[in-house]
């Protein structure tokens, strides 16, 4: 049995500066399409652990996203997301979640609750 183990970053994918990527998180494409197939990640974003983000789209600058989420659309910049697929929950309490490190879901619009 053949497992991968850790991050998964597609041929055209961009990753800019400050972004933080959790364990098992995929920048993958959708198989869809040839050439420019893969997300676009702008600086300061924070990657949750074991999330997907497939296709040719863009991850707004400060944005943060839940663990385990499937992102397959545009995300805005200053966006939090989780669930499956990825859904605004709130926004990031920092203009650059991926240095401040807080993966909690306090300012969420689904009342998630500190921690989780």
């Amino acid at each position: 049995m053949i497992t991968q183990q850790g991050i998964v970053i597609g041929e055209t994918a961009v990753v800019e500066n400050d972004v933080s990527i959790l364990q098992s998180v995929t920048l993958g494409g959708t198989g869809k399409t040839g050439g420019d197939r893969h997300p676009k990640v702008r600086e300061g974003v924070m990657s949750g652990a074991g999330e997907k983000i497939l296709g040719n789209i863009e991850i707004g600058k400060g944005a943060k996203t839940g663990a385990g989420s499937v992102v397959l659309h545009f995300l805005p910049p200053h966006t939090t997301v989780a669930e499956v697929p990825a859904g605004k929950v709130g926004t990031p309490n920092s203009k650059k979640p991926s240095l401040d490190m807080d993966q909690n879901f306090s300012n969420s619009i689904h009342g998630f609750g500190e921690g989780i």
